[in-house]
């Protein structure tokens, strides 16, 4: 297993039953013999909100950082997605929500297909400047909608 994966299992096994954990970033690095900056890898890369956590971040004091687990139900998730999206996406953006959703269940490989096909630069034959506040209506609309 790599650095990184270690890691995430270590903080991903420090929640058991709670919904919030706090942690010191330079503990955590300490722990684990890596620099500060690694940890802060993992936290970006495998704890944001499309794969269902929400991180808040305090410098100073070690860099305590608080991760709370978001409800794991199908639509408070969509809801969060959907709040979160803001008013612009890009295909690729796009491309790793639905990533997300079918690695969560959140929708099965059909939904995936729609959702993809709507939200294609093929399809969206617009002027680059509006191309992606169209695309992130779209979606929305299309995810209230499931």
């Amino acid at each position: 297993m790599r650095m990184s994966d270690i890691i995430e299992k270590f903080i991903k096994e420090l929640f058991n039953d709670n919904e919030k954990i706090e942690i010191q970033r330079n503990e955590l690095a300490e722990h684990f013999n890596c620099v500060p900056s690694q940890i802060n890898y993992v936290i970006s890369t495998r704890f944001k909100p499309s794969q269902g956590y929400y991180v808040e971040s305090k410098r100073g004091g070690g860099g305590h950082i608080t991760i709370k687990k978001l409800n794991s139900q199908k639509e408070d998730y969509i809801m969060h997605i959907i709040n979160n999206i803001g008013n612009e996406i890009t295909s690729n953006e796009v491309d790793i929500l639905i990533s997300d959703f079918l690695t969560y269940n959140i929708i099965d490989k059909k939904e995936a297909k729609l959702l993809k096909v709507a939200t294609n630069d093929n399809v969206l034959r617009l002027p680059k400047e509006i191309k992606d506040s169209v695309r992130a209506r779209i979606l929305k609309n299309m995810l209230l909608n499931l």
